[in-house]
């Protein structure tokens, strides 16, 4: 009888590649859950013996699913699979009665090891790939390596500040240059910013990463990285070029490991400080060129510290992006 397994994730690329991971001898029955709700929905129905399970999703997250499955006592043996590689977020997820966690992007071996580890067993002689039929649109693929990115660098601000990075669900949407800066110039901010842009580019493809502050962010900022000067403008500049240099590094590195390419990445540079977007945005000659905008918001957690780190993707740029994305989708 087939093992009823449930790949439960927001993304359907991840989902697709978490079903070819599965070792091609194990008689299994894959049902998907686009969120944490419809998991323990699909769960109760008998349709996931087996869950690997996201942690990163809107509606119900992981930890929240984790937390209902103990509490309702559902039967699901529960591997999860996720961008976040925090060392907190393992531990918490095995708190939570999760068997194992694996690290994506989704290594097959590992997989393996994983189910033998758990006395599940397959024919090992069946090597082809598992064919998997899930639509997959470029923009969820996008999302995905970013996703694997951000996670990226919110492991390393972790393991530099001795925190634990609460992760945002990636947004990202095609727009005109036009559209987002009426967007951003209308968008409530209760306080002034601080922004620093660094440009990068790499086999064609390019853009510009903005990392935006609070003003209220860089006391608590300061504290945790252990500086006891005065926070005069100048501290407030080496606050928030050591924290660009993490998170915009890194999220860069991310994806462009995953893409097979190197961005050259230009000095970061201050925006602006105190300010706001109205006063940073002024119009440009290619209002109208269509680009893609990502947009990630990091917060820490018993700490007020928010800031979002936004990349924007020049729309010369994209054509090239996309061959780079089909490759992934086809493998």
């Amino acid at each position: 009888m087939p093992t009823p397994v449930l790949i439960c994730d927001d993304s359907s690329f991840a989902r697709k590649q978490m079903a070819r991971a599965l070792p091609a001898g194990w008689d299994v029955e894959i049902s998907f859950a686009a969120n944490g709700e419809e998991a323990l929905q699909a769960i109760a129905a008998g349709r996931g013996d087996v869950l690997f399970l996201d942690l990163n999703m809107p509606v119900l997250d992981g930890y929240e699913t984790l937390a209902e499955i103990r509490r309702r006592d559902l039967p699901a043996m529960v591997i999860v699979v996720s961008g976040d590689i925090q060392p907190e977020a393992r531990e918490r997820v095995l708190g939570l009665g999760a068997m194992d966690y694996i690290r994506k992007p989704i290594d097959a071996p590992k997989v393996e090891t994983i189910l033998n580890k758990f006395g599940i067993r397959f024919d090992g002689s069946a090597d082809a790939p598992r064919e998997v039929d899930i639509e997959i649109g470029a923009l969820d693929v996008h999302q995905e390596i970013v996703n694997i990115a951000m996670g990226r660098a919110a492991d390393l601000l972790a393991r530099n500040l001795g925190v634990f990075v609460k992760l945002p669900v990636p947004r990202l949407r095609l727009t005109e240059r036009s559209a987002l800066q009426q967007a951003l110039e209308h968008a409530p901010h209760s306080e002034a910013i601080f922004v620093v842009s660094q440009g990068f580019i790499g086999a064609g493809i390019g853009g510009e990463a903005l990392l935006s502050f609070t003003e209220s962010s860089f006391s608590h900022l300061a504290e945790l990285m252990h500086y006891e000067g005065e926070l005069d403008a100048a501290a407030e500049v080496e606050l928030i070029m050591d924290t660009a240099g993490i998170l915009i590094g890194a999220c860069l590195n991310g994806i462009a490991e995953q893409l097979d390419i190197d961005f050259s990445q230009s000095h970061p540079t201050v925006l602006g400080r105190h300010t706001s977007w109205q006063e940073l945005l002024h119009p440009r000659a290619d209002c109208n060129e269509q680009i893609l905008v990502i947009e990630l918001d990091y917060a820490i957690e018993d700490r007020d510290i928010h800031c979002d780190l936004t990349l924007f993707i020049s729309g010369d740029s994209l054509q090239l992006l996309n061959e780079r994305i089909d490759y992934l989708k086809y493998t």
